[in-house]
């Protein structure tokens, strides 16, 4: 929980594309918890599903608020494909608690009391740089490891330069 941050300035070691997700909740009605507050719960509940079993390829997430009434994770995935399976997954809660959502909508129980959003992104080999001073690993970081900053380049055009020896360039 308290990490010890990394002395200096540090990189990402991510190799390849990256995949990022970000979902989450508004709270539109702070009075209607019982519409809410299900939503609020799940997120946590998904996260615990997916750390017991790494293969499902999350490799890292952060929660964060935006606001009193909006709160959302960041995700990194270890593909699209992987972040796909899990959605569908019929023996996952995530497709238990889609389906809740979709009956109370047929059936018009769902009130616009909650929002949900998400946004996928692949993001290609030298689409993205990091950069990390005096910081525990966070984020891509923490999801794909760290490495010191003279790896990749101390400037953000030589990081975003850097391609994988696997990489066809």
């Amino acid at each position: 929980m308290f990490a010890k941050p990394n002395a200096g300035r540090t990189t990402a070691a991510a190799e390849g594309d990256v995949v990022v997700l970000l979902i989450g909740m508004r709270i539109n009605h702070f009075w209607a918890v019982h519409h809410w507050f299900p939503v609020f719960t799940a997120m946590p509940r998904m996260l615990r599903e997916l750390s017991k079993d790494p293969s499902r390829g999350l490799l890292k997430h952060v929660l964060l608020t935006a606001s009193p009434r909006t709160y959302y994770v960041v995700q990194y995935w270890e593909s699209k494909e992987k972040l796909y399976a899990y959605a569908s997954a019929p023996d996952m809660f995530h497709h238990q608690a889609w389906g809740v959502l979709n009956r109370k909508e047929r059936e018009g129980k769902a009130r616009q009391h909650v929002g949900l959003w998400h946004e996928t992104y692949v993001v290609p080999e030298g689409s993205y740089e990091s950069i990390y001073a005096d910081m525990p690993a966070f984020g891509l970081a923490a999801a794909h490891g760290v490495l010191p900053v003279e790896k990749r380049g101390r400037r953000g055009a030589d990081r975003f330069a850097h391609r994988s020896s696997g990489a066809n360039g």
